[in-house]
């Protein structure tokens, strides 16, 4: 796959996740019951990143848990046909019964990953509200979907792809465009 463009680079990142982590301690008026949960496995590290964001702007730490939607995909036939489904697990340190939670997660598409995570979600408890935030927005949405909080909208065609490169995982921070 040739790389067509870096579309964000490492300063990028650290701008919109900043901006993020602004607007959400605005929409939520303050942290308090906040929940950030990262789907696994780059929404993570984006949760935890936009935690210590939130805590250098209001001098509080906000909860970070992660969620592992792999049994909820509704295309686990497709992918595990010959193979198991490798499971990595949840870990959501806290009840989530009416707390406001905040799903991040790397690339916003199809929609797909952020129903399965709200399945995921609903059978761990019942949250006051969930809000979805994302690092990229490259639209091609399959289900009625849309992110509370983007870092940046990158229009693609079907014919592109979207790659999130995190220093925790790749060694470096940058998404970059891929001609498929």
């Amino acid at each position: 796959m040739p790389q067509k463009a870096i579309v964000l680079d490492e300063q990028a990142i650290r701008r919109a996740l900043t901006r993020i982590a602004h607007e959400i301690i605005e929409k939520n008026k303050g942290i308090e019951d906040c929940v950030l949960i990262g789907i696994k496995t780059r929404g993570i590290y984006l949760a935890n990143r936009l935690a210590k964001r939130i805590e250098q702007i209001e001098g509080a730490k906000v909860a970070v848990g992660e969620i592992d939607i792999t049994l909820y995909r509704d295309d686990l036939s497709k992918k595990t046909a010959n193979q198991e489904p490798l499971v990595k697990g949840s870990d959501i340190p806290i009840d989530i019964n009416e707390k406001k939670v905040i799903v991040i997660d790397d690339v916003l598409y199809t929609g797909r990953t952020v129903r399965a995570a709200l399945d995921a979600l609903i059978d761990i408890g019942r949250p006051s509200s969930i809000q979805l935030a994302v690092l990229v927005d490259r639209g091609h949405r399959e289900l009625p979907i849309r992110a509370d909080f983007v870092g940046k909208n990158i229009p693609t065609s079907s014919s592109e792809k979207i790659v999130v490169e995190l220093d925790e995982v790749d060694s470096t921070d940058q998404v970059s465009i891929y001609e498929k």
